[in-house]
């Protein structure tokens, strides 16, 4: 029976990874949508230059609060802005910031989980103990106090919310890369002389892909979500760089009886994060 098995090293975890991976397809009628608008919102953002047909910054006073036409699908702000062509620069920073938190939270908390996860004992208990240290720390908080000591803009207040989402990402990490090392086959594949990150890397990361990729996107879903919050309060993103944030933000358009620009980066926002959640949920198998 063990020469059986030792013969076939990889198949245990070939098995596990292929009924995982069967499970990214199938994301059903609301998934697909979900993955189509936001590919749709990363096209716009990479070729915002082709398809908006104003420069965002271009102001022309005697058109301000142009309503909507042929000229100006969307109608201009205070300025005379075109406000389709800053919806659509705004993605850019919109996109741009959620996706460096999400990358710097994978890059620091996936090895982090699996560390603690392989090597038991002092080393999980003191990456645990960090992971719970920061649960203390509001996001949001940290994000404003990064931004009150290195100034407004994107960069602080991305590094500052990646840091306070590292531990949510980290302990469902280390929850699921727990689970996956008790399994049989890691058991199998240390017999037969592979090394932790063999194991790790090529078997117990792979099987716990569509978990995480699934956690990435609701992350990247609460980073848009604070990162817009902190441009809508001028902490963040600052005026006139085109943001979905700055747009939300423009109260004089409000006051004036011209909400347009605003309700459409706010919708922009809404059906961005309702995307997110919908297809992080599907990734992860939460929903059949």
């Amino acid at each position: 029976m063990m020469t059986a098995v030792l013969s076939e090293p990889f198949s245990p975890a070939a098995s596990a990874t292929t009924r995982r991976s069967r499970r990214l397809p199938r994301l059903g009628v609301a998934g697909w949508c979900a993955a189509v608008f936001l590919i749709a919102m990363v096209v716009m953002a990479v070729f915002a230059p082709l398809i908006a047909p104003y420069d965002p910054d271009a102001a022309d006073l005697l058109a301000a609060y142009a309503p909507p036409s042929a000229e100006h699908w969307l109608g201009t702000d205070g300025t005379g802005r075109d406000i389709a062509s800053r919806l659509i620069y705004g993605a850019r920073p919109s996109l741009l910031g959620p996706a460096a938190i999400v990358v710097m939270t994978v890059l620091v908390g996936i090895p982090l989980a699996l560390l603690a996860a392989w090597r038991r004992s002092g080393t999980e208990f003191a990456i645990t103990r960090a992971f719970d240290i920061l649960f203390a720390i509001p996001g949001l908080l940290l994000a404003i106090l990064a931004v009150a000591m290195f100034g407004p803009g994107l960069g602080a207040a991305a590094v500052a919310l990646a840091i306070a989402y590292l531990p949510y990402f980290g302990r469902l990490a280390h929850t699921a890369a727990v689970t996956e090392r008790n399994r049989p086959y890691v058991t199998v594949l240390q017999v037969q002389g592979h090394g932790p990150m063999r194991i790790n890397v090529r078997h117990v990361l792979r099987n716990l892909s569509p978990m995480l990729t699934g956690q990435a996107s609701v992350t990247f879903a609460y980073a848009l979500i604070d990162l817009a919050a902190l441009s809508f309060l001028g902490l963040g993103v600052q005026a006139p760089q085109a943001d979905w944030g700055v747009l939300v933000s423009d109260r004089d358009a409000l006051l004036r009886g011209h909400p347009l620009g605003v309700v459409a980066a706010a919708v922009a926002i809404v059906l961005t994060v309702m995307s997110l959640f919908t297809l992080g949920s599907k990734l992860s198998g939460e929903e059949s």
